[in-house]
């Protein structure tokens, strides 16, 4: 869908602050413009990422997007790279499972990107994630292969960058493509996590191809601020649950500890890792406290 609006010269948002919006046009040109109030009232809030119709210099209409996520707000993404340092910070898995899980709800592809791998060992989350399948790739600053890599996986996509505060975000931006000089934070002895450097959502160009989002830090993970799953909607977001689902004694299991059901055996087994299933556990009882009226 993005690529016909490319083609048809459509304009698309790359940063937003504050009411003003930066918009890349077709030939390259950047310009900054306001937004017709009305589109708010419509429920049409511009986003970066959108792409729009503009007269002069305003935005008039915001064109329908592929996915978006709430916070920050982001449109038309073709993955979602989240960066997993392997110390300071820790790696935190149900922060890890949580960002998986919201990917495949949004039908975004993620993208595990392993740092600091110079100070520990990547191999236990390596193999974890791997056997489920879900893309990664190690960042090793000593090796620009690894680097060339990741810069071959981002060439023409919009792609966004998340993860704890402190993971090494820009750090890793800045390696990818000098040019952005995006500042970077030190990590705080007495919290063991980063400050916070990036306050808004932006796109940067690539020299290679493509736009990438460097998004605020966080040191916790509320899947709300990104989407709202609904605990009838999770199981689909733990892509390795598929294969066992229909063998389930009840067609409506939840998967939490019923009898009969073939997700917890396969758990058992080890055919399904036990911190993803743990992960959805916490996931579904999160999902069961959500009103009507948050959706």
């Amino acid at each position: 869908m993005c690529a016909l609006y490319a083609e048809a010269n459509h304009s698309m948002i790359i940063k937003s602050v504050r009411g003003l919006y930066t918009v890349a046009s077709p030939d390259g040109v950047f310009k900054e413009c306001t937004a017709r109030g009305i589109l708010r009232k419509k429920g049409q809030e511009p986003y970066v990422g959108d792409y729009v119709r503009m007269e002069g210099d305003v935005i008039v209409e915001v064109l329908p997007r592929k996915n978006e996520i709430i916070r920050p707000p982001l449109a038309n993404l073709d993955q979602l790279c989240f960066v997993v340092s392997m110390c300071e910070p820790q790696p935190n898995l149900r922060l890890l499972d949580k960002f998986i899980a919201v990917s495949a709800h949004k039908g975004i592809t993620p993208l595990l990107l392993l740092t600091k791998v110079d100070l520990a060992s990547c191999k236990e989350i390596h193999d974890l994630y791997s056997s489920i399948g879900i893309p990664l790739l190690i960042v090793d600053y000593q090796n620009p292969a690894s680097l060339e890599e990741v810069r071959r996986a981002f060439a023409g996509k919009v792609s966004a960058l998340t993860g704890n505060s402190g993971a090494g975000k820009s750090t890793l931006l800045n390696a990818l493509d000098s040019t952005l000089e995006i500042p970077t934070g030190e990590i705080s002895q007495k919290l063991g996590r980063g400050r916070h450097t990036t306050r808004h959502a932006q796109l940067y160009p690539l020299s290679g191809g493509g736009y990438i989002a460097d998004t605020p830090g966080f040191s916790t993970f509320d899947t709300q601020r990104y989407a709202i799953i609904r605990k009838e909607e999770l199981a689909d977001c733990f892509v390795e649950f598929s294969r066992y689902r229909d063998d389930c004694r009840f067609h409506d299991c939840a998967h939490i500890c019923e009898k009969g059901c073939a997700v917890i055996a396969a758990v058992q087994a080890g055919k399904i890792p036990k911190s993803r299933h743990e992960s959805y556990c916490d996931m579904y009882e999160e999902s069961r406290q959500i009103k009507e009226w948050m959706l």
